[in-house]
């Protein structure tokens, strides 16, 4: 069931309920005042005429003649009256009767002073009615039939009136919930032409203010993001292609060209040398890609524990040296660590040492001797990491663009790389919700600037 409809039946229901208990309560409410008031109206007529009995003296015969003479279908009240011995002195139709007045009746009037009852559907007073020459027992029964009939026409009013309100209400309901649902449609409606080759549309944020403008600003912003990421997919695939291409088409060319001609020893083993060396290209661009793919992770995704930066830092520079033992590189310690906290983070260890080791690796590789200083210090909150080599430097204009992938500058030239060690890093880094900053001058060297939050 669509929301529109939902909402339509919901607060029908919820308005038709109100409804309904507030006629049960006027309907209640009014049978109550009924009753009450007819009960009043019994006991003035029992007493008018027991005061034409008693002080008027008016003969019983003259009573009954009247009160045959007046009687309707809709005032038929039938009087008794009786002393407290229980002798009959006055009955308006005694061949009728009514009530049938009982001894029990009479004691339990003068007991109580007066009661009401219902007998079948006619209501019956009995009270005391006290006068000069002793009390005397009243009794008075009818059938109210005017205010039946009032009650009647009370209920069938009620019924139509409401019957007639649901009707209108749910036409209301269902008329204001498309209205007010109308924005959702025409937002389904745009969402139903943006497709993976048109991701640039956006849809209509209205006023800006209300819950389908959010719903239409948060949308928008998701396809932001899935269209960068879409084009940075594209990007990156294309620069995966060209990246193996180059080492899978020199070792492959060199591999036929082997084949195609008779060679020395020599020659074979520098041609085997050649693909050797190509394919740990390729090796290496998988393992930066995979490393890549997991600093790619969220942040939630990946397992992050206590750990000590030194440690890391120390591990990082080992697995460095034994892949390249001619590299060299110096940790310093400017501050004399008094306590772990000071220098421990939260991170997951495996991402922290590829980040180190591809800025130990990108410092060494860039200088003429091969050689990279790390600096570890701390100040209040902060661990910072200071990488700095003495290398070719980088160009001022191509600052902004060393942590993109794929990306290499004009020192490509000075040695090999597939640009990813840079970016790979800063992902690494920002997954850790820490900073990294550069600082070069060419033909000086670069320096490297981590800090990272105290756990």
């Amino acid at each position: 069931m669509k929301i529109g409809n939902k909402l339509t039946l919901l607060f029908t229901g919820i308005i038709a309920g109100l409804l309904l208990i507030f006629a049960l309560a006027v309907y209640v409410s009014y049978h109550k005042n009924r009753q009450e008031e007819y009960y009043k109206e019994l006991d003035k007529i029992a007493i008018t005429k027991a005061n034409l009995l008693l002080n008027a003296k008016v003969a019983p015969s003259v009573l009954q003649l009247i009160y045959r003479n007046s009687r309707n279908i809709l005032f038929d009240e039938e009087v008794a009256i009786y002393d407290t011995s229980f002798n009959l002195l006055y009955h308006d139709a005694v061949e009728i009767d009514k009530v049938k007045e009982t001894k029990t009746m009479i004691d339990e009037i003068i007991k109580k002073k007066q009661i009401q009852f219902y007998q079948g559907q006619m209501q019956v007073i009995g009270l005391i009615y006290h006068h000069k020459s002793g009390d005397y027992i009243l009794t008075a029964a009818a059938k109210d039939n005017f205010g039946y009939a009032k009650l009647n026409n009370l209920k069938y009013t009620l019924i139509i009136s409401y019957l007639i309100s649901v009707i209108f209400i749910y036409l209301s309901c269902l008329f204001f919930a498309k209205r007010a649902l109308k924005p959702v449609s025409d937002l389904v409606d745009e969402v139903d032409e943006i497709t993976a080759t048109n991701l640039d549309l956006r849809i209509n944020e209205g006023n800006g203010k209300d819950e389908i403008a959010e719903l239409a600003i948060t949308f928008n912003a998701m396809l932001n993001r899935l269209e960068k990421s879409f084009d940075a997919q594209k990007e990156f695939v294309s620069n995966i292609s060209h990246e193996l291409r180059t080492p899978l088409t020199a070792m492959l060319a060199e591999l036929q060209l082997t084949l195609n001609k008779e060679r020395s020893n020599d020659q074979y083993r520098e041609s085997i040398h050649q693909a050797i060396s190509d394919a740990q290209k390729v090796v290496k661009l998988s393992n930066s890609l995979l490393d890549m793919a997991k600093a790619n992770y969220d942040r939630t995704e990946i397992t992050f524990k206590e750990l000590r930066i030194d440690e890391v830092l120390l591990d990082a520079r080992s697995d460095l040296l034994n892949a390249h033992p001619g590299y060299k590189t110096n940790i310093i310690f400017e501050k004399e660590i008094e306590d772990d906290d000071f220098i421990s983070i939260k991170g997951n260890e495996y991402l922290l040492k590829v980040a180190f080791i591809n800025l130990m690796e990108n410092g060494c590789k860039f200088s003429a001797e091969q050689e990279c200083a790390v600096a570890i210090t701390y100040h209040k909150n902060k661990t910072i990491l200071r990488f700095q080599d003495h290398g070719i430097g980088i160009h001022q204009e191509e600052l902004s663009q060393i942590f993109s992938p794929f990306f290499r500058g004009e020192n490509k030239h000075f040695t090999e790389g597939n640009g990813i060690g840079l970016f790979l890093a800063k992902k690494i880094i920002d997954l850790h919700q820490g900073t990294i900053a550069v600082v070069s001058h060419v033909g000086e060297g670069t320096m490297f600037t981590l800090e990272f939050i105290h756990v």
